[in-house]
């Protein structure tokens, strides 16, 4: 009786609720409000500042308000969820105000679940009282299909406005957990995808002469890049889980290849080692990595007033570390800078329009909880 007790104790102590003050690893100081509750979330995407779109695993798309009052989102495709895989993330098409465009990422399969991939579909969002997806079209198909419920990675961003990248999307194709895929030129598994805003292929992507499907690939060599995003500069970044440690937060540049499996950071789950990116210097290493993991999923990079000390900085959800980490730079390089920890897994982050940090944990009663600077 004791023992459960005192897991209970340590349970409420470890939770966060409104109004709490969570205080960082550097001394820094959020407060929360518990906004939502939802089954597996996974991704958010925020339409203003009164509304958001949230995914859950299982395959359902909720239309949120800030009050955390949840609207079912109905026309999402059939979604085959188990494992790691499941409907994913959500984005919003960056005219959004004008064609109402939503894209989606989701796993699917063409034989009844014995082998999957991840898809990315986009449709008109039709807000009524019962919301729901319309004209759906398949952008982008990862190829091939592979039995197994891992490694999908499947997140996505827009490029920025008025850059080369304005209107094209970037999509996060893992390896499924197979390694020599993110090597190899015929499969899409283990790069990070550019392709046009309606699926067309740009003609100035770096892989023009490795045959019609490389044509599709950014960068190469990865393993399972859960968190990808532009810096205010216009520089693209994306962090990846490392086999056993070993995870990286890479700066992603055209046609480089950033070395999975042949290098890593960290070493297999067997205990057999894997060299060191310092080895092979043809690959691209990461600009910042860590030994234990902290489980990397979800990032953006902050740009607000209402922390406007971090504007610059980057946010991303650590699983294993169970925590929400700020990530500053100092002439460029990335290094760790903060953990605001509560105990929980955290799926994801975003920032809301008002400049408030929202994130989203992990799990079957995954909390959407609100992070405001308690000094205002």
């Amino acid at each position: 009786m004791r023992s459960v007790i005192l897991l209970l104790l340590i349970l409420i102590v470890s939770n966060v609720w409104a109004d709490d003050i969570v205080t960082g690893s550097a001394g820094n100081s959020v407060k929360a409000k518990v906004v939502s509750e939802f089954d597996n979330p996974w991704a958010m995407t925020f339409i203003d500042n009164e509304r958001l779109l949230v995914t859950t695993k299982s395959g359902k798309l909720w239309l949120v308000n800030a009050r955390g009052e949840k609207s079912l989102v109905t026309g999402v495709p059939e979604v085959f969820a188990g494992g790691q895989g499941g409907l994913g993330d959500v984005v919003l098409h960056p005219n959004y105000a004008n064609n109402k465009l939503v894209y989606i990422s989701y796993i699917t399969s063409d034989n009844f679940g014995k082998t999957r991939y991840a898809t990315v579909v986009r449709g008109i969002l039709e807000q009524s009282d019962k919301p729901y997806l319309n004209n759906i079209e398949t952008i982008w198909k990862q190829s091939p299909a592979r039995p197994g419920k891992g490694h999908f990675s499947h997140r996505i961003t827009f490029g920025l406005e008025g850059t080369e990248h304005d209107g094209k999307i970037f999509i996060t194709s893992g390896d499924r957990q197979e390694q020599i895929p993110a090597q190899q030129w015929e499969l899409s598994l283990g790069k990070i995808i550019r392709i046009n805003e309606d699926g067309t292929i740009p003609p100035d992507n770096p892989f023009q002469n490795k045959g019609s499907l490389a044509k599709t690939f950014w960068t190469v060599g990865h393993r399972n890049v859960l968190g990808i995003a532009f810096d205010g500069n216009g520089a693209l970044w994306a962090h990846e889980m490392g086999p056993k440690h070993g995870d990286e937060f890479n700066l992603i540049v055209a046609g480089e290849n950033y070395g999975w499996p042949h290098v890593s950071e960290g070493n297999h789950y067997s205990g057999v080692k894997i060299p060191i990116h310092k080895t092979r210097p043809e690959f691209m290493a990461p600009l910042l990595y860590w030994v234990p993991t902290v489980a990397p999923s979800g990032l953006f990079f902050y740009e607000g007033e209402e922390f406007s000390r971090w504007n610059g900085n980057a946010f991303i959800g650590g699983l294993k570390s169970r925590a929400l980490v700020r990530i500053s730079f100092m002439k460029g390089k990335p290094f760790e800078a903060e953990r605001f920890s509560w105990s929980q897994r955290v799926r994801e982050v975003e920032m809301g329009f008002e400049g408030a940090i929202w994130v989203l944990e992990d799990g079957h009663s995954g909390r959407l909880i609100k992070f405001t600077n308690p000094d205002k």
